[in-house]
């Protein structure tokens, strides 16, 4: 059974109460929250996903509601709690579906550790992955956006999950998600795609989620090996450009860009190289969309 089986009523039952229990890739999560723009995001963008039942593991138990007293009514706020434990300041309340999303993130990097995990996003085609990691501000996530809306397979826009054993990805296909003006970019450049109600004044400006394809939810059993490694940046106005990376620059910035390199000593050493030595890089400059896309697949397997 997927969450878009679940009546409304029986949504927000479960999220009030025991929690819903669900799968997205390798992770499983028991979700509560009483907030209704939670409920609202997760039946928009989480709807095709698998519910679990009590007898599988969780790997995260979080939970999204107003603080206590006075701040419940009074520029209203929301918390989030992690295994019982509240790691950062509540944020407006109107930021609450995109606290989910940045607070799962969070979880993921920070304590999942069967994984190399690197700041990136993922995207596959023919059993074939393509990384791109990049700081953000480099348009990251709106070329990753465009490039799934167009026939690549979504892993992640944020986290590249790395098999400790062959270096292969694994997909986490979670929304997507776009910042101030790519959100009307990617709205006008795929119509087809799901996004949701924008947060407004957060970290990072305006803020909004773009729903997985179906496919990619899918097929998020599977695994794809690493060819290319693409570091992207926007830039108005500019002749698009694609040159080669050193390796050994794209080696050591992956190892920096890891949550958990250091955490996972030798074995991380081993992942990472091992994704290098199987992947082309590149530098790639833009700023048209269809010319990304066009060029993204006409690259070649690497030799």
């Amino acid at each position: 059974m997927n969450i878009s089986s679940l009546s409304k009523t029986t949504l927000e039952r479960r999220l009030n109460n025991g929690g819903l229990l669900f799968r997205t890739g390798p992770i499983t999560i028991r979700l509560q929250s009483s907030i209704a723009a939670i409920a609202e995001g997760v039946r928009l963008l989480y709807g095709e996903y698998a519910l679990v039942d009590e007898a599988e593991f969780i790997d995260f138990h979080v939970r999204f509601e107003p603080p206590r007293g006075l701040r419940r009514w009074y520029r209203p706020q929301v918390e989030f709690e992690f295994d019982g434990h509240r790691p950062f300041k509540p944020l407006p309340y109107n930021q609450a579906f995109a606290m989910f999303e940045w607070a799962l993130n969070w979880c993921v990097a920070n304590h999942y550790h069967h994984y190399l995990i690197i700041h990136s996003a993922v995207i596959e085609k023919d059993g074939l992955g393509l990384i791109m990691p990049a700081p953000p501000g480099s348009g990251k996530s709106t070329l990753c956006a465009a490039l799934v809306n167009k026939g690549w397979r979504l892993f992640s826009d944020e986290l590249a999950l790395i098999s400790l054993q062959d270096g292969a990805l694994v997909p986490l296909p979670r929304p997507v998600g776009l910042k101030n003006e790519s959100i009307d970019i990617i709205a006008d450049f795929a119509p087809q795609a799901v996004i949701g109600r924008k947060a407004i004044d957060t970290a990072k400006g305006t803020v909004a989620h773009m729903k997985a394809p179906t496919t990619s939810i899918q097929r998020s059993a599977e695994l794809a090996r690493p060819a290319w490694l693409i570091f992207p940046k926007y830039e108005k106005n500019i002749d698009m450009s694609l040159v080669p990376h050193s390796k050994a620059h794209a080696c050591v910035y992956l190892a920096e860009n890891s949550f958990n390199y250091n955490v996972l000593g030798v074995d991380g050493f081993r992942a990472v190289s091992k994704v290098i030595d199987q992947c082309a890089c590149y530098d790639f400059t833009y700023s048209c969309l269809d010319e990304a896309v066009d060029l993204f697949d006409s690259l070649e397997p690497p030799g």
